[in-house]
């Protein structure tokens, strides 16, 4: 690290919707942010980018490019809904291992904020909140690669490593993420919509922990100099709300007119099942954060991000 620079935290995944959101919280503080991701972005943010694959990427080099940019705090954003086994393995699993690597060959202990994911507990019973002691059953690809990236953060933690801490975020709307995820697809659907070309949507009878992703970012702000480690901490809302309802947020914000929505119920067919709520205890206490973006506002902003062609570029 140069001689009287501020330490800099790398956001990995940071064109993608969560790093955009994350980059914007350490952008507001202050801190002094170096980009990562496959491709450059449209909409630069932060100090510094560094355009590479960091699944394939060679760990000693990466190792070297994190020194050269004085980086002491590493978030990762990275991932999504891929398809197959082996490419959910490649993108949260072998990406987080290659990470680490390179992190071991770094000087001191690296700060390494892991953002996981709700959907690594598995289906869970409805009317349960789950904390972090409740046990994992992930039953797709997804869920489980995103669980055994979260456990090599942990392990490498416990070997003393990293300096680690796993944020396991729920569902998340928002600007942000006008174009991903379940709403995303609604909004797609309702940027189209009139009376003589109607939006068909299907809306499961589901209840999820939703969270403004600006919160979530607040919350891996917070986890950047948090004195936690080895821990899971789960970031939500703590709330079980209908996607029915979020659906008609959205409508409502779309101001669409009579006739160009068609709602219709339908089993739940999801990676998700058809609860999810978490208990946001352990991050109230140890992080000192709670959210503070209301539902409403957040669908609202998601809608007028939609509206200025907020395109999403993939980490």
């Amino acid at each position: 690290m140069t001689a009287g620079r501020e330490p800099a935290v790398a956001v990995f995944g940071a064109t993608g919707c969560v790093g955009r959101a994350v980059t914007a919280a350490l952008v507001r503080a202050r801190r002094p942010v170096v980009g990562v991701a496959r491709h450059g972005p449209s909409h630069p943010g932060g100090d510094r980018f560094l355009a590479l694959d960091a699944a394939a990427v060679d760990p000693g080099e990466l190792s070297g490019l994190l020194r050269a940019a004085g980086v002491d705090t590493v978030v990762n954003a990275t991932g999504g809904w891929v398809t197959g086994e082996a490419e959910n393995k490649r993108v949260h699993l072998h990406l987080v291992e290659n990470l680490l690597a390179a992190l071991a060959r770094t000087p001191g202990r690296t700060r390494l904020v892991q953002i996981g994911s709700v959907h690594e507990y598995g289906p869970l019973p409805a009317g349960t909140a789950a904390s972090e002691t409740y046990g994992p059953r992930p039953e797709t690809a997804y869920a489980r690669s995103k669980l055994a990236g979260a456990d090599a953060v942990l392990r490498a933690t416990r070997e003393g490593l990293v300096d680690g801490v796993v944020l396991r975020a729920v569902n998340l709307c928002g600007p942000e993420a006008a174009d991903v995820g379940f709403l995303g697809a609604v909004v797609r659907q309702l940027r189209d919509a009139t009376p003589e070309r109607p939006a068909e949507l299907t809306v499961a009878q589901a209840h999820r922990d939703y969270l403004d992703v600006r919160d979530l970012a607040e919350a891996v702000l917070a986890a950047t100099a948090a004195p936690v480690t080895g821990q899971v901490i789960n970031v939500g809302r703590g709330e079980a709300v209908p996607v029915a309802h979020l659906v008609d947020l959205l409508v409502a914000a779309a101001g669409r007119p009579p006739g160009a929505v068609r709602l219709r119920a339908a089993p739940v067919d999801s990676r998700g099942g058809d609860w999810t709520r978490v208990d946001v205890g352990r991050a109230i206490r140890s992080l000192g954060w709670r959210p503070t973006v209301e539902l409403p506002e957040s669908i609202k902003d998601m809608w007028d991000a939609s509206r200025e062609d907020h395109s999403v570029e993939q980490s």
